[in-house]
């Protein structure tokens, strides 16, 4: 840093200009004296400019030092005022089963961001708001942070995120969502969005190959009708379509249901060898049990919200051997580095709780936030996205696979687990696959 010193510049100033002296008079000629007398006065003719020049800068440096020039000037102080981001968050609605264990996630993640650094040495404060899933609620909120300056928002569900993309656009505010849509991943449409992992395109085509690979052809569509739902069944069907399969009527099963017999008995009729359910946990359990209760020996391949460690409970036996989920996280516990930051925020915070895989994925959307963060050359909106599209390759610890986000593609990464409930009712992975990046996907 430019800083000055009187006392140090004074003193190189002496040294330098006290090397002038007189050389002492020995015994010289006649000639060799008059030399020298010539000699003596050029010296002091030298002499008395310098000592001119030196008096000059004397004089400067005085008066800089009584204008506080002599004081190091100190580094500016880190603001201690928290950075807010705000929560759109569903722990009363209809999809809470899974909303709730997720927006608690967030929340202790920004204790850990804020125990291990914070920002660039700021801490983060979530602001957490429940809208019970209904996308109204979300545009208020919505509304009311960026009326506040909140410049970055931790979203949730597929409705209310495609309801909001226009916006957060115009307004450039950062949204990290909880709906991995793969209709949000184009930069080119969606340019404030972003989120964790593979999306629901990736799993549902992750989904028709693994049926391909079954040996298998008869396949059902199971969802609600809602746009969590709706959105990647196009992706689904094409893939179908791309790998031969034949595919049977589309059933609607709401996330609130309790009962899916009459759905199920029409899907009989078909009698697909494997069905998509594209529904949370409460709801697939409703379907797993009514299609066990109606002797349908159907397997069924289940979204990132409908798979997790409560599924069993919920479900019982009718699960084993016939439920695989579709996993683009580490389950909650897995033995992969990254878990060990969420276990301990577990045990020092909430010990008695349970936590599931979507403890996994909320933790996972706040270190992609974090990482953009840190990252970001100004806390505003357009700096934290042009940061995290320079994030390539992410470390989580094997929370999800490695992330990256270019200003072209904000897909992070098309690889996901493929999980299934075995005769033990226990949670094992059968494999791991990763989707093409075909740019015709994108957006799709």
């Amino acid at each position: 840093m430019l800083y000055c010193s009187v006392g140090n510049l004074a003193k190189g100033l002496i040294k330098l200009f006290g090397e002038t002296r007189y050389k002492g008079q020995e015994t010289k000629t006649r000639g060799e004296r008059e030399s020298s007398l010539k000699e003596d006065k050029m010296r002091r003719s030298i002499f008395r400019s310098k000592w001119v020049v030196l008096a000059a800068v004397a004089m400067l440096v005085v008066a800089l030092g009584a204008l506080g020039c002599s004081k190091k000037e100190e580094a500016p102080k880190v603001s201690d005022e928290p950075i807010v981001i705000g929560g759109i968050f569903d722990t009363t609605g209809p999809t809470s089963d899974v909303g709730q264990d997720y927006a608690v996630a967030v929340v202790d993640a920004a204790d850990y961001i804020n125990a291990n650094g914070g920002i660039n040495g700021r801490p983060v404060e979530v602001i957490a708001n429940d809208y019970a899933y209904k996308p109204d609620k979300a545009v208020e909120l919505y509304k009311t942070y960026k009326d506040k300056g909140i410049f970055l928002i931790m979203g949730w569900g597929t409705g209310d995120t495609n309801a909001l993309k226009a916006l957060v656009s115009k307004d450039e505010i950062v949204y990290i969502s909880a709906s991995y849509d793969s209709l949000i991943n184009d930069p080119a449409k969606t340019p404030y969005n972003f989120y964790a992992s593979a999306s629901y395109g990736e799993a549902i085509r992750g989904a028709m190959q693994f049926v391909k690979e079954s040996g298998k052809n008869k396949v059902v569509f199971i969802y609600p009708d809602h746009p969590y739902g709706k959105n990647p069944i196009p992706a689904g069907k094409a893939m179908a379509a791309e790998l031969g399969l034949d595919v049977g009527p589309d059933q609607f099963v709401a996330l609130n249901a309790t009962d899916a017999i009459s759905q199920l008995t029409n899907m009989k009729k078909f009698n697909p060898d494997w069905a998509w359910i594209g529904g949370t946990v409460a709801s697939t359990a409703v379907i797993i049990k009514d299609a066990a209760k109606l002797g349908l020996d159907t397997k069924f391949l289940i979204n990132v919200w409908g798979f997790d460690e409560n599924l069993q409970k919920l479900a019982g036996d009718a699960v084993k051997e016939r439920a695989y989920g579709m996993g683009p996280f580490a389950m909650w516990g897995a033995d992969v580095p990254g878990m060990k930051a969420p276990m301990e925020m577990h045990n020092s915070k909430h010990p008695d709780d349970t936590h599931t895989v979507h403890y996994i994925q909320g933790w996972s959307s706040m270190m992609v936030m974090w990482e953009g963060m840190k990252r970001a050359s100004a806390l505003d909106g357009p700096s934290v996205k042009a940061a995290i599209e320079t994030i390539k390759d992410l470390d989580t610890g094997g929370l999800t696979a490695p992330v990256t986000y270019t200003p072209t593609d904000h897909r992070p990464n098309t690889t996901l687990n493929i999980n299934k409930m075995d005769a033990e009712g226990k949670i094992v992975t059968v494999k791991s696959v990763t989707l093409e990046r075909r740019p015709e996907w994108l957006g799709q």
